[in-house]
């Protein structure tokens, strides 16, 4: 099979075939007359973590499902290590998954649920009870062999759930929102067991997510989904610094939009007025924009501060100070921004009493890191 060019996408990079762990070459799958994967080709490579990223109803699951097999494109080919593998059952694909839900067997022992893969191949007895014991060091519950999922909390079980997908030593990990039954706490604590087990296990994963902060922190490379497409590829940075549209822009992270004029483009840098303030921009996503014509600023929160005496590209009045711990979140009313609203995340608990609400406070920009789009 072909496989899809890794510039398929906006920010991605070239990947040879030995490189490649997972390839989707121009998949499609529709459900009545709604496509929920519209021609969409990717890859994965070999040890990477990639994660699926994008609101209900993009696509994301439906991509992972296919991966497993439990679900056959209507067109397109899928590979896993060079081999295709569209047409072959999900038993068949050597690959661990890990649902939201974890689905263990309440009946059975942690040791039991573990080594059911391990059983369903008829590996021999002693070879399942070494590598159960294995997976289960891995993810720290050595001692609780014989208990049952009910009697485990909920980062126990996740962890069970985990040491299940790996024991038999998969070609690629699947991870369907494995974090969302979790409390705020627990689940940071998990995302970075799971990047180090990842990491010390070298296993390809695709991770399936909503949560951006999670992507942001756990993923080599993330897909941006939204209507059945990938609308960027890349890495965190990237994708956050450098997003390819309006919709990466507005979904990865909070951010402002604030209304700009295009000066002048001057290869891959534009210039862009924001009252008397001049901003440079990355010029690729203005392409085609007529100089002088009004454009939409993407700004993120800490890219702004409280401006000085004379130097604000903007001005308008905090309605709310959110403390966050590590700095404060000031949400101020501001005439021209999009929304109405512009958000300042500024560092220090002395914030609450300089700028309570209803101060006028001018706003100005950190630093060139803002990115402009042609007006929608």
């Amino acid at each position: 099979m072909r496989l899809p060019a890794e510039g398929s996408a906006p920010g991605a990079a070239a990947a040879t075939s030995q490189d490649v762990a997972v390839a989707l070459d121009g998949v499609t799958r529709r459900f009545g007359e709604t496509a929920a994967l519209d021609d969409v080709s990717l890859s994965v490579r070999r040890g990477e973590l990639m994660t699926l990223l994008g609101p209900s109803g993009c696509g994301k699951t439906t991509l992972l499902n296919l991966v497993a097999g439990f679900l056959a494109p209507d067109r397109g080919e899928i590979a896993i290590d060079g081999e295709r593998v569209t047409d072959r059952p999900a038993y068949r694909r050597e690959i661990g998954i890990m649902f939201q839900s974890y689905a263990l067997f309440p009946h059975m022992s942690v040791a039991a649920n573990v080594g059911y893969g391990l059983r369903m191949r008829r590996r021999p007895k002693a070879e399942i009870a070494r590598r159960v014991e294995e997976a289960l060091a891995l993810v720290k519950l050595a001692g609780l062999e014989d208990r049952r999922p009910r009697q485990l909390s909920g980062g126990q079980q996740q962890r069970v759930a985990l040491a299940r997908a790996l024991v038999i030593r998969p070609k690629v990990l699947l991870l369907d929102e494995p974090f969302s039954a979790l409390d705020r706490n627990l689940r940071g604590a998990m995302q970075v067991e799971l990047k180090q087990i990842q990491q010390q296990l070298g296993v390809s994963t695709i991770f399936v997510t909503h949560d951006q902060s999670e992507a942001l922190s756990l993923s080599d490379r993330i897909a941006v989904m939204a209507a059945g497409r990938i609308r960027q590829l890349g890495t965190p940075d990237e994708i956050y610094r450098r997003p390819s549209d309006r919709f990466v822009a507005s979904f990865v992270g909070d951010v402002n939009v604030l209304p700009a004029r295009l000066e002048w483009i001057d290869g891959a840098t534009a210039v862009v007025a924001l009252g008397e303030t001049r901003v440079e921009v990355p010029a690729r996503p203005l392409a085609g924009t007529t100089i002088g014509a009004p454009v939409d600023l993407f700004v993120r929160p800490e890219e702004l501060r409280v401006a000085e005496e004379g130097e604000a590209a903007v001005h308008g009045t905090v309605a709310a100070q959110i403390y966050q711990g590590g700095h404060v979140d000031l949400h101020v009313d501001v005439q021209e921004a999009a929304s109405g609203r512009v958000l300042l995340r500024v560092s220090g608990h002395e914030a609450m009493a300089r700028w309570p609400a209803g101060t006028r406070i001018g706003i100005a920009l950190v630093a060139d890191r803002a990115i402009a789009f042609s007006r929608a």
